[in-house]
Order: structure tokens, then C-alpha cells, then sequence
């Protein structure tokens, strides 16, 4: 083993921050310096060159000075016995680099502390790592202990024979199987039955695919409530909603994800044949899945939440015969935050088990997981929802604390499939079983059984085994075999897909084969795996994430060999499909087999389910609300998390990548996050779409759970309305139902809620809910000094609604527009003046319930205010439009005037009691009408049956001033920016612990400016001339290599720029270049895409550098490519970092900065403003003084000059292409404007000749106007940054 050096692991403040947290926890120490250590494994001696190859390799990041190691030395490294998605990638690079004997490299932390009080180095190595993932050591050589790898052991057996249940009741406790009764007496008679022992893999097995988690029992289930028999299960009552309602789905309930009808328009792929990518017009029907991780993410939350993003794409892949996940969605809710220094009067602190984290914890970590899954992945995350509850409340189980120390964990999305490949196809008898993905690896045992137990039930050990570990790369690899494979048509070669989730391949390859009418015959040691010391029911049942399996026919393993070798993604045939339904695991090692079922024991039918259980009546008080004042509630709302800004959830992800993002959270030149739903394109030639919207009312559920259920809908509804979908039937609803199975009153209110959703209200309104989940363990049990303590959730409906979009141009936003002449803004009461408080924010804020909650009274209405906004968003007589959801009216009108940075006068007269009008959250919204049309606008909602309903209130207003009136009187009255000010705590209190606390204040300076004019667009030429139209008319199509490497993600959109400007834009992958199948002479463009090549180990762009600078085949073609006079080249990004390193190859660039962490060491998502500034750029010729926005999605993106002076002297010899300015129109160091904080705002630069640019921003995602976060309305269907790529069609002449 080799120790390697390497540079500072932690910043000047994070060091602070972790000192802090360790005098926070009284152990102060004197002093802290950390660094990492690289630690490489060698077949062998490395020869000098070898050695200063490695060497160069692990050079990487920021410069960074020498510093010496003294003090207690604390080694982190990655638990031994696993490898971490660093180290398979950095080995990745160090093979591609020629190093063949470095057999793995790993990394780990060394941390030095000065001063360590005595006795508490144990307390202090706690708090450095994740008992979870990380292990710690206390010398460098230790970590030896990293490469040491272990004989496989043995599998083992239940004497069920001998025993009898006994023995299998022991093994229930220790293998954490949690089975029930009924399934341990099914299981003894099953193997008494086959005259054997049961192996320790079969029982496992066994539990997996036969969990709550996995086999949905309750919702299956026979139900009695209050001695009466029901006629229908849960799921039978939701099915009820398809068979009511087929209309526009294609698949339910039988596969990964739901599928329904599309637009028909262009996907645009590379051919299969050449490579040369092409629009292929076609219906592109649209999918749809929301996954929950609940209990991983209560345990360790970043990886719980990153798998739980991961899972759910994976889901969306191994639809039908496989499909592309488009866009997604994150949902949280936690129990109250409780910031330091910021606690709020409403949260008390009722205590938690040791073993879960904090809801401040979650929601620190647990949002950058799930950000940074979807964003390696290449997947942007559009919409979300966050909510915190936790109170004693007097609920349905009398005087108790409801709350969500199990939290919710939410990841969903959407996507496409071709209509060929809906359905799965047969699995023909000799079929190959394939693992697609990452190795096995000893993580995640038993999570579908842990996650079916309430929290407390389980042992802690098995708590933390059940977690998983995320490397997006290699699902991103994976999802470009699939991708490939689908492309092909009707010659796909995947027959059937699922992927690998709860229970490891012990569910999923009999799940696949059952499914397809088959058996399997499977070679344990053929598994992909890194771990050799595992038990066979490890190798078997492990939950190793970024995993497919599939069945692929002999005649096709060939194509399906190539398509993986190409992409780079692992793969193994493990077994064969059988005619006959049994399950053979044999193990070669041990010459055994640890499998030998009939597939019916496996996965037949246990004894049915059947709840006997009694309803609950709430006897609650009225809301006390004598002494609330209206200013104080108003600013109390504000800082409620459910209502605050949620900007420090959102920025983190990237919400451009795909260039087909219509509409995202951020809304208007002042990114406001506050838009109602999210929208996507279908295509890049069409304006045909998608929608997600989200619903969920939980803390209802504490008074009534079926208005708890009908509200999330009516939610849902209200809020994707803000799209243009036309019909009501066009919308389908996924249903997450989370509640506390067994909880006195639950039961039976989980099934008044379903009831009142599959039967009443969707069938009232032609909705369908075609997908699903559930998680009926959400409650905390644990021992405090003796004393038993619980905290159970409401039961939590989460609806997402989608729907196909007739035209993405017309999605309405709450931002109110005073530059479009006067307005009126007018309010749809569907509550009809009921003005209801029970379980509002306002009611959670002074720390009561109430008795009586809003509901949905008349789905009529609700269809009623659909199809009006519908009318009247095409009829162009909506300039703004917002639900009224948490905090009601107030909080409305105060989000509305956040977006259009302006202020509003709203008159109460006709509402009802001035608090309840302000606050309550019946359902409705307001819309801003132009004023001179109002009497149309009532009449649209006359004829739609809400004559009644439609309140004129006020108009906005210029000032700075939101004000409320009644009957002429001033009931509160208040600066926005106060508010503003107000709202952006939560958001603000979370970055200044998370990030870098100087940006962050940075960043409220802006937020509280007055004065600030937003983005806009001032542009030096006319964008919608075309100055490559007399090139194309030619009918000559240069060529442009679009390059990517092994998790590079943005490659499509950039064709399709390319493409769109006359280009002959060609699917380039490294591994072409690398293996020789493709060389550069035949192209004049070269383009480096963005993305996360090899997950941005080794910097952020070295490693895909350093493959091709210590390649010498690579180097040679790459330095002929840039010395050709004739040739241009872009790096966008990924590539820009990529390029940046390649510069002593490109002629004119050895003055180009290296490309560091950003300022605020987080990854930054931003629509932030540039200038093009005057340079040789053969891109940006034209452009010298335009200033518009783009988007900017990177987490390394600072320049880093050799010199202090680097900066000033590209300034001085016009190097610098592009550089960020504020909303001024002036440059900027400031955070955000600047995102990343380069020197004097460089963020593009050029070459000497002008022939190779490189720019951190991604001008191919917004290339259309309509993929622009915010644009002016006057652009077309062209935004400014086409320009880019018809000025590399003039060069290529």
C-alpha cells in the first residue's frame, strides 16, 4: 500500500464551523488542520514514470500551501470491507491513465487536533465521521486495513425440522426478518413440506419480498371497521379510479412507474447506425412515479435522501422495456427545526432517540443528497414541498404528540417512453439474467424489512445496516445503456427490466422472472462483487445501490455487450430464464446451493391480511384567537418553514440540465421561489409539454382524515392549473400515503381518506390515481430514563399531479406585473366564506388545532375554477396566478408581491372576520386580471358556476407597502421588504450554518435591496436575425463531435444547439476515441459538455483531462484537433474545467485559470446575469456589450489564476469572454451574482486566435426562449444564446 499526501480536505470556515460544533459539545479543542490521504493498492513496484503519473494524478483542487501535521492524529476513511464511489472512480482514471498495477486508490481524512481534553478522544472521533459509512483509525498505515480482503463465508441454516417455530422465530429477531405471525406458521408447514431446513438466504429472501415495504399487506388487506365488513381493500378502492376514469393512461399498476398519453413531437437522439443525432417524431408519452425513504433518511439523511432520489430515477429507467427519467421532484417533512439562536415560540422540544438525526439535521444534509444525486445524475430537480409539524395536540387518540421525527422523505419525477416499449416483453426460455451497475457491496441488508417496522421496533445495528450508499456516475452509466438500447426501436435488445431496490437482487431477479412467466437458474459467483468476504445471503440480499436487472435474448447479448463496453457500465449474465417456475442459486465456491424454491413458496400467497380495528371520534376546542394580533401572526407565518422562502432547498439543485425546463420554482426577474408547478417541453421543436404539481394538507388529517385526503387533492389541482392542460381528464394523480399502522384511530382513518378519494372525489372529477405508495410505520417509539416516548405523524396523503401541456408559453406565475397597465386582483373563494382555521399554519403557530378544518364541500366547484383558468389563461386574461394554500390569503398576496417586487392594496369587505379571511386556507386563488376585462373575467366564472365564489380585492401597487383593509379601515400595514426580510430567515439561518456564511450575508444584502432593478436583457444585435441561414440553405452540415465522458449529462442539449444551427452534430463518447473507433480529423467542432465526468473525483474536470494528458494516443489527437486552423471548440462547464486543463495543448491558452470550488463550497443552480465582453471568440462575435441571463449549475466554477495578476492580464489583452454582473448591469464579486466567486467576474474566456472557448455558464440549456427561467416578453422562439452556435456555423463557413 501506498500513502500519498494530499491537499487541505476543509476551508478556513469550515474548520471554524466544526470547532464551534465541538465546543458546543464541551470539547474544546486548541487547534484542527485536515488533509487528505490517498492510499493506493499496487500489483507492484511502480516504475519512476509510473510513480510521477500517480503523483500528478492526486494532485488536484485548490492550491494550497504546505502545512505541516502536528498533533493527535484521527484517521476517516471509508468503512473497510466496502469501496467507495470515489475510489471506483478515481481507479477508473488512474487505468485509463495506463496505470494497470494501482489495483484501487482510495481516500480518506487526516484529521490533526491540538489540545484534545483528556478522555474525550472518543467523543471527538464521533463527531468527525458517519459511524454508518466511515470507519476511523489512528495512524496513516492502518488504513491497510482497506485493502484487506477476506475468504467468502458460508451461508447458514434454521433447524425448522428439528425446532420446529421456535427456531424460526429466533432467527426472526436476529436476521431483523420481521415477519409475521402468520408468515412464520406459512413458512415452517412451507419447508416441512419440501422434508428441509430453510437457508438463511431463503428466509431472507423470503422477508424482503414479502414485506409491508414491498408486497403493500395493509393496502391488500380484508378490512372490519367498527365491526362492519367493507367491501373493498385500499388498493381495490383506488383501482376504482381507473376503472372509472381509463382515459389517456397506457400502464397502471403493474410496472415501475405509471405511463400515460403524451404530444406527439421530436426526440432527439443520436441514430444508432452513425451516431449522427436526429429528431424522430413520434407520440412521447409521458411517466410518472413519487418514491418515499423515510426511514434511511431518519437514519443517515444525505445518503438516505441521495438513494431515495436514485431509486426513484432507477424506477422511471426500468419502465416497460426501459425509458428516460426527465425531471424530478424532492419533498420533506420533519418535525420543528428549532435553529439556534432562532427557536420559535411554537416549537417545544419533546425529546428524540439517539440513533435518528435532528429535523435541523435533515434538513441540512438530507436536501443536499437528494440534490446531489439528481444533479450527477443529470436530472433537474423542478419542484418540491416542505413541511414541519410537531405538537401535543388533542387529536383522535386523545391528548398525544403528533409529529414527524420519522420524517418524510419524498423523491419523484417524470419521464418518456416510446409506446412500443410500454409493455414488457416475453422472456424467452434460455433468455440471459443480467445485473446492470455496481457491484455488491455489504450495505443495506434488510431495508425493506426496516422500513416496515415503526422506528424503535428494530435493533439499532439493523437500523444502520439498512441504510444505502449513493454513486449516481454509475446510474448515469447505466441509464446511457438503457438510453442506447431504446433508441434501437423495435430491435431494443431488453426483453424485461426491473430495478434493483428493497431486498437486492433476492428481490429483484425473482420478481423479474415471475413476472415474465419464468423461473431462473443463477450462479451465485457470477455476481459483481467487491466485498469477497460475504456471506452468500450478503452477495445475494444487499441493497448496493445504481443497480438493473434484465433479461436479454442470446441473440441480442452481443449488441447489448457492446452498448455496455462503450458507455463503460458494468454488467453480468447471472443466470438463465427456466420454462419451469423455480429459483436455483447455485454457489460455485462452496459448491452448494444457498437457493432452491419453487417460485411459488417464494412469492405465493401467505395467509391474506385482515385489519379488525375502531374509528375515533376528535373532541377537540375551538381555536382560541382573542389576543392574536394580525401583524404578529402575519410575521410569525413568515417564519414558519412550511411557509418561508425555500431558497436554500432549491439553489443546491440544478434545475437547467436538459435544456427542456420550461417553468422551475424560481419565478421572474427576481427568482423569486414561488411558482406553482413545474413545466417541461417535450421536445426541442415543439411547445407541446409536461406539468407536476404538488398537494398535501397533513396536519387536517388531526381533525378529519378525509378532508385531510380531499384537500391534497383539491391542492394538487389548484396548483397545476397554473399550466395549460385543457381537460380536467388529462390530469393523474400518484397518491403517497404515509400513516402509523396500529395507532389507535389510524386504521380506520386511513381508510375513510382512501375512501374518500378512490371512491367520492376522483370519480367525481375523472380523475385517476394510476401510481403509488405507502409507508405504514411512521411513528417513533423510544426510551427516555425509563419512560416510554412516541412521536407519531398525522396520516399524510402527498399528492403529485401531472398532466400533458397543450403550450408551455402560457404557464401562469404569481409574479404580479405592474408594467402591463392597471390590474385588479380578484379572489376564487371555494370555501364559500367558511373561513375554517382548524389545523392551519396559523392555528400550528400559536400552538392550538382548532375543530373544524377547510375541506373540499363541492368537487364541482373545483372543477368549476379548472376549466375557468384554463379559459381565461388562453383567452391571455391572466397576468398572475397563486393558490391560496399555508397561511392563507396573506401569505398569497405577500408571495405575489415578493415575485413581482412591488407591493398591494387589498380590501377584506365581503370576506368575513378579518383574521379568519387573512388566514384561513380554504381552497382557491388569486388571480391579477387586466382591469379593463374584469367584467369578462366574471363571467368566465359565472358560466363556470362561480358567480358567487369571485371576489374583486384590491389591486398591486408600485410602493413598497403591502396593506390590508376593512370597511375602510387599515388592519395591517407593512413594508414588503420587512416581509421579504422575514420570509428569507429560514432559509437564511440554514445556509449560514450550512455554507459559506460571508455569501450567505452577501446574499440577504440583495435580497433586501429596494432598489433592485431584477435580470434583464440588453442586447448589442438582434436575435432573431439568423447569420447562419445562407451557410444551411447550402444543404452542407459540418461536423461537431459532441463529447462526453462517463457521467457527463449535457450532452443533448448541446446537439441540439448545434444541430439547430446546421451542424452535423455526432454522439462522441471517450471510450470511442480511446479504443480508436472514432478520431478527431473528421470533424471541424469540438464540443466538451457538462456534467459530472467520473463524478468530478480528482477536480472537477482533471480526471477527464488527465485521461486524455496521459494517454499518449489522446494527447497526439487531441493537440492535432486544436492546431488545425480550421477547427473551433467550446467547453461549457464540465468541459470548460476539462479544457482549462488541456490548455498546454491548445495554441494561445496557456494564460486560462484552473477551475476551483466555488465561494460558498455548494453546489450553485442560478439564472445569473453576464456581459459578453469584446474578444477574438469566433462564438461570441456580434455580442461585444450584450447583457442578458443563463443559467449557471456548477460547483466548481471559480477561476484560479497562476498569478495574483492572471486575472487583470486576461482583462487587459481581451482573453475574457464572458463575466458575470449584478442587476445593474455592473461587474461583481458579490454573492450570487457572482456564484462562484471568480476574480473580477470571469466566467468565459478564449483563446489568443479565438478559436477555442471555454465558459462556466451552459448557453446550450437556454438556447429557446422558453427553456429561460425568466425572459423578456417580446423574445421569440429564439432567447439571445443561439447566437452562440450560428456564429460557429459562419466560422465552419
Amino acid at each position: 500500500m501506498l500513502i500519498l499526501r494530499g491537499a487541505p480536505a476543509l476551508s478556513d470556515f469550515r474548520i471554524q464551523k466544526l470547532l464551534t460544533q465541538l465546543a458546543e459539545q464541551q470539547l474544546e479543542v486548541n487547534g484542527l488542520y485536515a488533509e487528505y490521504v490517498h492510499f493506493a493498492q499496487v500489483s507492484g513496484e511502480l516504475t519512476d514514470r509510473e510513480a510521477e503519473l500517480l503523483n500528478s494524478l492526486l494532485v488536484y483542487g485548490p492550491k494550497a500551501g504546505a502545512h505541516s501535521t502536528d498533533g493527535e492524529l484521527i484517521l476517516v476513511v471509508p468503512r473497510p470491507g466496502t469501496i467507495s464511489p470515489w475510489s471506483s472512480k478515481a481507479t477508473d482514471i488512474a487505468h485509463n491513465c495506463g496505470l494497470n498495477k494501482v489495483k484501487r486508490l482510495e481516500r480518506g481524512i487526516a484529521f490533526y487536533l491540538q489540545g484534545v481534553p483528556a478522555g474525550k478522544i472518543a467523543e471527538v472521533t464521533a463527531l468527525l465521521h458517519d459511524r454508518m459509512t466511515e470507519a476511523t483509525f489512528t495512524s496513516l498505515e492502518q488504513a491497510q486495513a482497506l485493502f484487506v480482503e477476506q475468504q467468502p463465508a458460508p451461508m447458514s441454516s434454521v433447524d425448522v425440522l428439528g425446532q420446529g417455530r421456535s427456531a424460526l422465530e429466533k432467527a426472526n429477531l436476529e436476521l431483523g426478518l420481521a415477519l409475521a405471525e402468520d408468515e412464520i406458521d406459512y413458512l415452517v408447514s412451507s419447508f416441512q413440506r419440501l422434508g428441509r431446513n430453510p437457508n438463511d438466504v431463503e428466509l431472507y429472501m423470503f422477508a424482503q419480498a414479502n414485506s409491508e415495504h414491498c408486497r403493500h399487506k395493509i393496502f391488500n388487506a380484508d378490512w372490519t371497521i367498527d365491526g362492519v365488513q367493507q367491501p373493498k381493500s385500499l388498493f381495490k378502492m383506488i383501482k376504482n379510479t381507473f376503472e372509472h376514469c381509463p382515459d389517456y393512461v397506457h400502464s397502471a399498476y403493474k410496472d415501475n412507474a405509471a405511463v400515460m398519453e403524451g404530444s406527439y413531437a421530436g426526440r432527439f437522439f443520436p441514430s444508432v447506425e452513425s451516431g449522427s443525432y436526429q429528431y424522430h417524431h413520434e407520440n412521447i408519452d409521458i411517466l410518472m412515479k413519487v418514491e418515499t425513504h423515510n426511514h434511511p433518511t431518519a437514519i443517515s439523511p444525505f445518503p438516505g435522501a441521495a438513494t431515495g432520489s436514485g431509486g426513484e430515477i432507477r424506477d422511471e429507467g426500468a419502465t416497460g422495456r426501459g425509458a428516460k427519467p426527465k425531471a424530478g421532484l424532492v419533498g420533506f417533512s420533519v418535525s420543528n427545526l428549532r435553529l439556534p439562536g432562532n427557536q420559535q415560540p411554537w416549537e417545544q422540544d419533546f425529546g428524540k432517540p439517539g440513533h435518528i438525526a435532528s429535523a435541523l439535521d435533515i434538513m441540512i444534509e438530507g436536501p443536499l443528497g437528494g440534490a446531489a444525486f439528481n444533479n450527477e445524475f443529470g436530472r433537474p430537480n423542478i419542484l418540491g414541498y416542505f413541511r414541519t409539524y410537531e405538537q401535543q395536540v388533542t387529536s383522535f387518540n386523545g391528548e398525544e404528540v403528533r409529529g414527524y421525527h420519522k420524517p418524510i422523505m419524498l423523491a419523484g419525477g417524470m419521464g418518456n417512453i416510446r409506446a412500443q416499449h410500454t409493455q414488457k416483453a416475453d422472456i424467452p426460455v434460455g433468455a440471459k439474467l443480467i445485473v446492470l451497475g455496481g457491484p455488491a457491496m455489504n450495505i443495506g441488508l434488510g431495508g425493506g424489512a426496516a422500513s416496515s417496522m415503526a422506528a424503535g421496533q428494530s435493533n439499532e445495528d439493523l437500523d444502520f445496516a439498512s441504510v444505502q450508499r449513493d454513486n449516481p456516475e454509475i446510474e448515469r452509466r447505466c441509464q446511457e445503456v438503457i438510453d442506447r438500447c431504446w433508441q434501437f426501436g423495435e430491435d431494443n435488445p431488453i426483453q424485461f427490466i426491473h430495478d434493483v431496490g428493497a431486498g437486492g437482487l433476492s428481490n429483484a431477479f425473482p420478481e423479474l422472472v415471475n413476472d415474465g412467466g419464468r423461473g431462473g437458474q443463477f450462479q451465485l459467483r457470477n455476481v459483481p462483487n467487491d466485498e469477497p468476504g460475504m456471506s452468500p445471503l450478503q452477495v445475494w440480499c444487499n441493497e448496493s445501490q445504481e443497480r438493473y436487472v434484465l433479461a436479454v435474448a442470446p441473440h441480442n447479448l452481443e449488441r447489448f455487450a457492446a452498448i455496455c463496453e462503450r458507455e463503460r457500465a458494468p454488467f453480468a449474465v447471472v443466470g438463465e430464464a427456466t420454462a419451469e417456475p423455480h429459483l436455483t442459486l447455485a454457489d460455485s465456491h462452496f459448491d452448494n446451493k444457498p437457493v432452491d424454491l419453487p417460485l411459488d413458496v417464494l412469492l405465493g400467497k401467505p395467509p391474506k391480511m385482515h385489519r379488525d380495528v375502531q374509528s375515533l371520534q376528535v373532541t377537540g376546542s375551538a381555536l382560541v384567537t382573542e389576543k392574536i394580533s394580525l401583524a404578529e401572526a402575519a410575521e410569525r407565518l413568515l417564519q414558519l418553514p412550511t411557509i418561508a422562502e425555500k431558497t436554500f432547498l432549491i439553489t443546491i439543485g440544478d434545475r437547467s440540465v436538459t435544456g427542456l425546463v420550461n417553468r422551475d420554482q424560481m419565478v421572474g426577474p427576481w427568482q423569486i421561489p414561488v411558482a406553482d408547478v413545474a413545466v417541461t417541453a417535450a421536445g426541442y421543436d415543439t411547445y407541446h409539454g409536461e406539468a407536476m404539481a404538488m398537494g398535501e394538507r397533513t396536519p387536517v388529517a388531526l381533525l378529519s382524515h378525509g378532508a385531510s385526503a380531499r384537500m391534497a387533492v383539491a391542492e394538487a389541482i389548484t396548483n397545476i392549473a397554473a399550466a395549460d392542460i385543457g381537460d380536467l381528464k388529462r390530469i393523474k394523480l400518484s397518491a403517497n400515503w404515509m400513516a402509523a399502522a396500529g395507532h389507535p384511530g389510524e386504521d380506520a382513518g386511513l381508510y375513510e381518506a382512501v375512501k374518500a378519494v378512490g371512491e367520492e372525489l376522483c370519480p367525481a372529477l375523472d380523475l385517476t390515481i394510476p401510481v403509488g405508495k405507502d409507508s405504514m410505520s411512521m411513528k417513533m417509539r423510544w426510551q427516555d430514563q425509563g419512560a416510554e416516548k412516541a412521536v407519531t405523524s398525522p396520516l399524510s396523503l402527498v399528492i403529485t399531479a401531472f398532466a400533458r401541456v397543450e403550450d408551455v408559453r402560457r404557464t401562469l406565475t404569481p409574479q404580479l406585473r405592474l408594467d402591463k397597465g392597471d390590474s385588479k386582483l380578484v379572489l376564487i373563494d371555494l370555501g364559500a366564506g367558511q373561513n375554517r382555521l382548524g389545523a392551519s399554519c396559523l392555528a400550528q403557530v400559536y400552538d392550538q388545532l382548532g375543530n373544524q378544518a377547510p375541506d373540499l364541500d363541492n368537487p364541482e366547484l373545483l372543477r368549476g375554477m379548472f376549466n375557468a383558468v384554463q379559459t381565461l389563461n388562453r383567452q391571455g386574461l391572466v397576468w398572475a396566478y397563486h393558490d391560496r394554500s399555508d397561511g392563507g390569503l396573506f401569505t398569497t398576496i405577500a408571495e405575489m408581491a415578493f415575485a413581482g417586487n412591488c407591493g398591494a392594496n387589498v380590501q377584506l369587505d365581503g370576506l368575513g372576520e378579518a383574521l379568519a379571511a387573512l388566514y384561513n386556507e380554504e381552497l382557491g386563488a388569486v388571480l391579477q386580471v387586466p382591469a379593463t376585462k374584469l367584467d369578462e373575467v366574471k363571467q368566465v366564472f359565472a358560466d363556470n358556476g362561480l358567480a358567487a365564489l369571485v371576489h374583486v380585492i384590491g389591486e398591486p401597487i408600485s410602493d413598497d407597502r403591502l396593506e390590508f383593509t376593512l370597511a375602510g379601515q387599515t388592519l395591517l400595514s407593512e413594508t414588503r421588504s420587512h416581509y421579504r426580510a422575514l420570509w428569507a430567515q429560514t432559509t437564511h439561518q440554514i445556509q449560514s450554518m450550512r455554507d459559506n456564511p460571508d455569501c450567505v450575508a452577501e446574499e440577504l444584502v440583495t435580497k433586501t435591496d429596494t432598489a433592485n432593478p431584477g435580470l434583464h436583457a440588453s442586447l448589442s444585435f438582434d436575435l432573431n436575425q439568423d447569420v447562419a441561414a445562407p451557410y444551411i440553405a447550402k444543404g452542407i452540415q459540418p461536423k461537431v463531435a459532441i463529447l462526453r465522458e462517463q457521467g457527463v449529462n449535457s450532452h443533448v442539449e448541446m446537439a441540439a444547439a448545434f444541430s439547430r444551427a446546421g451542424f452535423n452534430a455526432i454522439d462522441v463518447h471517450m471510450s470511442d476515441i480511446l479504443s480508436g473507433r472514432i478520431t478527431l480529423e473528421q470533424f471541424q467542432g469540438l464540443v466538451a459538455c457538462g456534467g459530472f465526468s467520473y463524478g468530478d473525483v480528482l477536480g472537477a474536470g482533471e480526471g477527464w483531462a488527465k485521461s486524455i494528458l496521459f494517454n499518449d494516443m489522446a494527447r497526439e489527437q487531441f493537440s492535432r484537433f486544436f492546431h488545425r486552423n480550421e477547427t473551433f471548440s467550446l467547453g461549457v462547464c464540465n468541459g470548460c474545467q476539462m479544457m482549462s486543463n488541456l490548455k498546454s495543448l491548445i495554441p494561445g491558452a496557456d494564460f486560462w485559470p484552473h477551475f476551483v470550488t466555488n465561494r460558498s463550497e455548494r453546489f450553485e443552480a442560478r439564472f445569473a446575469m453576464v456581459e459578453v465582453m469584446e474578444s477574438n471568440s469566433v462564438l461570441l462575435q456580434g455580442m461585444a456589450g450584450s447583457r442578458m441571463p443563463v443559467a449557471v449549475s456548477h460547483g466548481e466554477g471559480r477561476a484560479e489564476f497562476a498569478l495574483q495578476s492572471g486575472p487583470q492580464s486576461v482583462m487587459d489583452n481581451q482573453s475574457v469572454a464572458l463575466r458575470y454582473v449584478d442587476n445593474y448591469g455592473k461587474v461583481t464579486e458579490q454573492y450570487p451574482a457572482n456564484p462562484n466567486g471568480s476574480p473580477l467576474g470571469i466566467t468565459g474566456l478564449t483563446s489568443t486566435d479565438g478559436r477555442a472557448t471555454i465558459m462556466m455558464p451552459h448557453p446550450e440549456r437556454v438556447f429557446r426562449t422558453v427553456a429561460n427561467s425568466w425572459h423578456p416578453d417580446e423574445w421569440q422562439e429564439d432567447s439571445p444564446w443561439m447566437r452562440i452556435f450560428r456564429n460557429a456555423r459562419v466560422f465552419a463557413g
